[in-house]
C-alpha cells in the first residue's frame, strides 16, 4: 500500500509556474498579427478543400453547414479556455502545460502525448490533400501511376492505396524550413494566409452567384431521375432534402467536420515567442476562431448550392464544382489557391509539434535530447527532424479518412482536459501566475501552521484572499460555503465534483450515441437512464456553482462560469462517442505506447521527480498551493514557511527596474 501511496503521488505531482523568470530559449518575434495570420493558417485547409465534400455527400448533405456549425460551438468554447489559460500562463507547452501546472503530471503526459498526436495526424493529412489537390491538376496522372507501380494490397481502410511519395518530400522540405527560423516561416505563412482569405472570398461570392437553392431540397424522385452525371452503384443518398441523412448525420458530420477547426490551439504554444503574450494569445485565438467559422461556413453553403451534394468529389471537390457550373478558368485558379491554402495549413500544422515536444522533453517526461535548441535559429531542431520525419512517414503510408477520425479523437481529449482544468482552477485558492518581481510563494500551508482563518498575510497593503486552514468538511459546505473566497476546502470540492460529473457526461453520452434512437423513440427504460443521469448531472453543476470563484485579475476570463467549461466538457465528450470502434482501437494503442514510455522512462526521469523541494514537486491534494502576493515593482520575495518552528524564512531578491 505504500508503495501505490507513493505512485499515486508521483502521478499527480504538480510542475509550479514561475512567471518571474522572464528568461527563454525561444526567440520573441511574434505579433498578435502573426498569431492570427498562423492560427487562420492552420486552420484554412483541409477542412475546405477536402472534407467538405466527403462529409456533405456521404454524411449530413447541404445540411454541412449544421455540421460546421456544430463543430464550430465545440471550438469556440474549448478556445475561450485555451484563451484563459494563455493569459495565465505565457509559457511554451499549450495544453500540456496547462494540465502539468493544474491537474498534475500523468494528466500533463495524456494530454501532450494526445497533442502530438492531433499535430503529427494533421501535418499528414494535410500532406495528403495538398497531393490529391496537386493530382486533380494534371488530371490523376500521379496517382494512377503509384496505382500501377506501387499499389499497396488492400488493408481494411488502415493503409493508403498507395505510398505518397509527393506528401513525405513535401514534409520534409517544410521540416527544413522550420528549422531555419521562426520570423522567416512566419512571413511565408502570413502571405499564404492572405492569398488563402481571398480565394475562399472568391469561392463563396461565387457559390452564391452560381449555386441554385433546389440543391437544398432535393428529393429521392429528383435524384433518380437525374441522368446528367453517371452515379456510383451503391451510393446512399439519404433521403433528400436539406438534412438527407437525418440529425444523426449532422452530428456525425460534426466529430468530422471538428477536424477543420484544429489549429487555434497552435497559437498557444507560440507564448514564449510572442513579444506580448497574454494579450495576443487570447485576441489570437478568439479572432482566429470566428475567421475560419464564417469560411467554412459560406464554403461549404456555396459548394451545396453550385452542385448536388450526392455527385460532390470527395477528393477535391471545389475545382470539380466549378467546372460542374461551365466556370472551367475558376476551377483553375481555385485549384492554384487551394495549393496556397493548403501549404499554409501545412505549415500551421507543423510549427506547434516540436514546441509541445520541447515541453515535454524540457521537463523529462521525453527524451530530453529533444529539447536542444539551435544557437542561432532558436529553434527546437531535433524536436522539429524527429516530428516531420514522423509525419512525413505516416502520410506516406496512411489513409486520410483513418487519420481524420483518429485526430479527433485526440484533440477532442486534450480540449476536454483543459476545459476541466479552467474550471477547477477558477475555484482554487492562491494563483498560478502574477507580473514579474512581483512574486511570493507560500510553500507549506498545514494544520499547524501559524497563518490563521482570514489572516494569510499581508506585505505593502495587499491582503491574500481568506484561507481556512483549519476548517474541515461539511455537507453543508456544498451548497452554503462558510467564505466568499476559494479555500482549501471548497476547492478540493470542485476538484471531485468536476470527476464525478465528467464521470456522468460520459456514461450519458454513451447511452446517447449507442441507444439514442431508443430515447427519442421513448422506451421507458433509457429514457430513465437519461433523465437520471441529466438530474444527477444538474445537481453537481450546482454544487460547483455555489462555491466562491477567484477574484484574481487576470487579461482574460471565460465566461458564465461555471457553464461554459462544463458545456465544453459535454459537447467534447459527445462528439468523441459518435466516433466508431476501430478509431477508439487505434487511440488504445497510441496510449499503451504513450504508457510504454511514460512509466519506463518520463516518471523517473521528470524533472519534478529530480527536485524533491515542494516548490517543484507539489501533489495536487494535500493543500499545498503556490499562492503569489505582489510587492512594489523593484522587488521580488520568496517566502517558505517551516512547519517544525511556524516560522517565516525568507528571502528578497533586488532586482532593476
Amino acid at each position: 500500500m505504500a508503495q501505490l501511496a507513493v505512485l499515486g503521488k508521483m502521478l499527480v505531482r504538480r510542475r509550479v509556474l514561475d512567471t518571474s523568470e522572464e528568461e527563454t530559449r525561444f526567440a520573441r518575434c511574434l505579433s498578435t498579427m502573426d498569431l492570427i495570420a498562423l492560427g487562420v493558417g492552420a486552420t484554412l485547409g483541409a477542412g475546405v478543400y477536402v472534407l467538405a465534400g466527403e462529409v456533405a455527400r456521404e454524411k449530413a448533405g447541404p445540411a454541412i453547414v449544421l455540421s460546421f456549425l456544430i463543430a464550430a460551438l465545440s471550438s469556440v468554447l474549448a478556445g475561450l479556455c485555451y484563451a484563459e489559460f494563455g493569459a495565465r500562463v505565457p509559457k511554451t507547452g499549450s495544453a500540456y502545460l496547462y494540465s502539468y501546472v493544474t491537474v498534475g503530471e500523468i494528466w500533463a503526459f495524456i494530454t501532450g502525448w494526445n497533442l502530438i498526436l492531433s499535430y503529427v495526424i494533421g501535418t499528414a493529412s494535410v500532406a495528403r490533400a495538398w497531393s490529391s489537390t496537386f493530382d486533380n491538376l494534371v488530371e490523376q496522372k500521379i496517382s494512377t501511376f503509384f496505382n500501377n507501380s506501387m499499389a499497396i494490397p488492400d488493408t481494411g481502410g488502415v493503409l493508403a492505396q498507395y505510398p505518397d511519395l509527393f506528401a513525405l518530400i513535401l514534409i520534409l522540405l517544410l521540416t527544413g524550413l522550420l528549422a531555419f527560423g521562426v520570423s522567416e516561416s512566419a512571413l511565408v505563412n502570413k502571405i499564404f494566409t492572405g492569398i488563402n482569405l481571398v480565394v475562399l472570398s472568391f469561392v463563396i461570392i461565387s457559390g452564391f452567384v452560381k449555386g441554385d437553392t433546389a440543391n437544398w431540397n432535393l428529393t429521392l424522385e429528383n435524384i433518380k431521375n437525374n441522368r446528367s452525371i453517371l452515379v456510383p452503384e451503391g451510393t446512399n443518398f439519404g433521403a433528400g432534402g436539406f438534412a438527407p441523412f437525418g440529425f444523426s448525420g449532422i452530428l456525425s458530420g460534426a466529430a468530422t467536420c471538428f477536424y477543420a477547426f484544429v489549429g487555434f490551439d497552435c497559437i498557444a504554444t507560440t507564448s514564449e515567442e510572442a513579444k506580448n503574450p497574454q494579450r495576443s494569445i487570447p485576441i489570437g485565438i478568439v479572432a482566429s476562431l470566428l475567421i475560419c467559422f464564417v469560411a467554412y461556413f459560406g464554403v461549404s453553403a456555396a459548394l451545396t448550392l453550385m452542385m448536388p451534394y450526392y455527385i460532390l468529389d470527395t477528393k477535391s471537390p471545389l475545382p470539380e464544382a466549378f467546372k460542374y457550373v461551365n466556370w472551367d478558368p475558376a476551377r483553375y485558379i481555385v485549384a492554384v489557391g487551394s495549393l496556397c491554402a493548403l501549404s499554409t495549413s501545412l505549415l500551421g500544422s507543423m510549427f506547434p509539434m516540436p514546441r509541445v515536444i520541447f515541453a515535454m522533453a524540457e521537463d523529462g517526461l521525453l527524451f530530453r535530447f529533444l529539447s536542444r535548441m539551435h544557437k542561432k535559429t532558436k529553434t527546437p531542431v531535433l524536436a522539429t527532424i524527429v516530428s516531420g520525419v514522423v509525419a512525413a512517414l505516416m502520410a506516406f503510408l496512411f489513409d486520410l479518412d483513418a487519420l481524420v477520425d483518429l485526430m479527433s479523437i485526440g484533440t477532442l481529449l486534450a480540449y476536454t482536459l483543459v476545459a476541466v482544468c479552467v474550471l477547477i482552477l477558477r475555484y482554487q485558492p492562491g494563483s498560478l501566475s502574477s507580473s514579474a518581481d512581483k512574486i511570493v510563494e507560500l510553500e507549506r500551508l498545514t494544520d499547524k501552521d501559524t497563518i490563521t482563518d482570514g489572516d494569510s498575510g499581508d506585505m505593502h497593503g495587499q491582503t491574500l484572499e481568506k484561507m481556512p486552514q483549519k476548517g474541515t468538511f461539511s455537507p453543508r459546505h456544498l451548497l452554503l460555503p462558510n467564505s466568499q473566497s476559494p479555500t482549501k476546502i471548497s476547492g478540493l470540492i470542485v476538484y471531485a465534483t468536476t470527476a464525478v460529473t465528467c464521470v456522468f457526461f460520459t456514461l450519458l453520452c454513451i447511452v446517447l450515441a449507442l441507444w439514442g434512437d431508443s430515447v427519442i423513440e421513448g422506451q421507458a427504460v433509457w429514457v430513465t437512464v437519461v433523465v437520471t443521469l441529466v438530474v444527477l448531472s444538474s445537481i453537481c453543476v450546482l454544487v460547483i456553482w455555489r462555491q466562491p470563484q477567484s477574484n484574481e485579475a487576470i487579461t482574460f476570463k471565460v465566461p458564465l462560469l461555471p457553464v461554459l467549461p462544463l458545456v465544453s466538457i459535454f459537447v467534447n465528450i459527445y462528439l468523441m462517442m459518435q466516433l466508431d470502434g476501430r478509431t477508439w482501437i487505434r487511440f488504445a494503442v497510441w496510449m499503451v505506447i504513450g504508457f510504454l514510455i511514460y512509466f519506463a522512462y518520463g516518471i523517473r526521469n521528470s524533472s519534478s521527480a529530480e527536485k524533491h523541494s515542494p516548490r517543484n514537486s507539489e501533489p495536487i491534494l494535500q493543500g499545498k498551493k503556490p499562492i503569489y502576493l505582489g510587492d512594489d515593482s523593484n522587488a521580488a520575495a520568496i517566502v517558505t514557511l517551516s512547519p517544525e518552528s511556524g516560522d517565516f524564512k525568507g528571502g528578497a531578491k533586488q532586482r532593476q527596474a
